[in-house]
């Protein structure tokens, strides 16, 4: 109950209420006191009217009229003389004098609080203006004993109907914001824990009926995502099947071709002219038919394992992916150089960062290779405080526009031909196994620029 929403809103709703109720019951109170003391003024004047109707009254009649009066003595005010109409003796000495006379809020609240905060009885002189002009002033004095009482009774009073009107007030509140608010909250949860047990069944999508306009939204936006979220998941299944659908076929065709390649070996030996010219051909397809579902099974499985990090020296690894390029180049017009500083230690898997490397360095050499024209393949690293950058960029015929747009996508951002699309988005997801970026810098007729970028420290909590 506490927790929820309501039970919570229920609980502020009588704080809040008690506090405004007692903020109201404060100047209530010296109000209350101010009309009590004006009450009995008022009575006093009365009394004193029966003594300026007969100049002699007995001492019993006195006695019960200041009784009535709920007064000690009546002092009129009248043609600016002071005249005792009234009198009977004082119990004690008077303690304090009120004027009501020019009574303004803070002092009456101030008084009402330190009455009621003293339980001392006490003998008080009260000053006010009589009635209808009937003099000057009209001052008495008073106990304090039925004053505090009056006001204790009145206070409590006030506070029974503050405390009836805050749960009167809570429990209207309540139903509303349960009407309203948290029932619709409610059926959106309900909804959302329906949707989760069956995320593809489109039925137990969200249909906004809201009336509130914040909660319209909300409800709004949740059909939107779970849409989404249904399609992705239809989608995300249909390439599952055709994944396995593809892993299952490479497998078996890899197999195939490897058979193939053990009788290629035979053709090779063939002292047919046309034989010997066809056999490389068909050596170099069957191989990269080979590569290509290996790629793929290996794409498929999601098998590469997480990076071991150590301290690798950049230039060592650098200088092994150059030697082995070199060799592959053979009698093409293509100089690799590397600009890679001694000092430079890179935290990094090995194998997997010459991967890297290598596949960008591969990529580079057959561009330039297949436009039979001279070209340049660099490589170049940098260190600052937050890491360290590889750069490897060739005098190539850049990258086609749409090769660009799907570059690190699998089977898309393929540009050779009889290319798979798989070697640039394995190096980049190599590359954010150790926390950096793989990225294409520039690419046009000029050449082509990529940019490996690895972290310096560990990622923080």
């Amino acid at each position: 109950m506490l927790k929820s929403l309501s039970g919570r809103f229920l609980i502020l709703t009588v704080i809040f209420v008690m506090i405004a109720e007692i903020l109201i019951f404060v100047p209530s109170i010296a109000r209350y006191r101010e009309s009590y003391l004006l009450s009995h003024l008022e009575r006093a004047q009365i009394a004193s009217l029966a003594l300026l109707a007969n100049d002699m009254i007995d001492e019993e009649l006195e006695d019960e009229l200041l009784e009535n009066a709920g007064v000690f003595n009546v002092v009129l005010r009248r043609d600016e003389s002071r005249q005792l109409m009234l009198s009977a003796p004082l119990p004690e000495p008077i303690s304090d004098t009120f004027d009501l006379r020019e009574s303004r809020a803070a002092p009456l609240i101030m008084h009402a609080l330190a009455r009621l905060s003293n339980s001392e009885p006490e003998v008080i002189r009260v000053i006010g203006n009589p009635l209808r002009d009937a003099g000057l002033l009209i001052e008495i004095t008073m106990e304090t004993a039925p004053l505090r009482a009056a006001m204790i009774d009145y206070g409590l009073r006030i506070l029974l109907l503050s405390a009836i009107i805050s749960v009167v007030t809570a429990a209207m509140l309540f139903l509303a914001v349960r009407v309203l608010l948290v029932r619709p909250i409610e059926g959106v949860v309900n909804t959302m824990q329906l949707y989760a047990k069956a995320p593809e069944d489109a039925r137990r999508i969200i249909e906004p009926t809201a009336t509130i306009t914040e909660l319209r939204r909300a409800e709004d936006a949740l059909e939107m995502l779970q849409r989404d979220l249904t399609q992705s998941l239809r989608q995300k299944e249909r390439l599952a099947q055709l994944g396995g659908a593809v892993a299952r076929v490479s497998h078996d065709l890899r197999n195939i071709l490897t058979s193939a390649q053990l009788f290629t070996d035979r053709i090779e030996m063939s002292e047919d002219p046309t034989v010997k010219r066809m056999a490389p051909k068909l050596v170099n397809s069957i191989t990269r038919a080979v590569n290509l579902c290996e790629s793929t099974l290996a794409f498929g499985r999601a098998e590469e394992p997480a990076p071991k990090l150590n301290r690798v020296s950049l230039s060592s690894l650098v200088e092994d992916v150059v030697e082995s390029e070199k060799l592959a180049v053979g009698e093409h017009d293509l100089t690799l150089t590397e600009d890679v500083p001694m000092q430079i230690m890179v935290r990094a898997d090995p194998e997997q960062l010459y991967r890297v490397v290598s596949n960008l360095v591969r990529n580079a050499r057959q561009a330039i290779i297949a436009t039979g024209k001279p070209g340049e393949i660099a490589i170049s690293a940098c260190e600052n405080d937050d890491g360290w950058h590889i750069r490897v960029s060739d005098t190539g015929p850049g990258l086609p526009t749409k090769a660009q747009d799907n570059l690190f996508k699998a089977f898309q951002g393929g540009v050779r031909k009889g290319g798979s699309g798989l070697g640039l988005a394995i190096s980049s997801e190599l590359v954010r196994g150790h926390g950096g970026t793989l990225t294409l810098e520039k690419s046009d007729e000029n050449g082509t620029c990529f940019c490996i970028s690895l972290p310096r420290g560990a990622v923080a909590a």
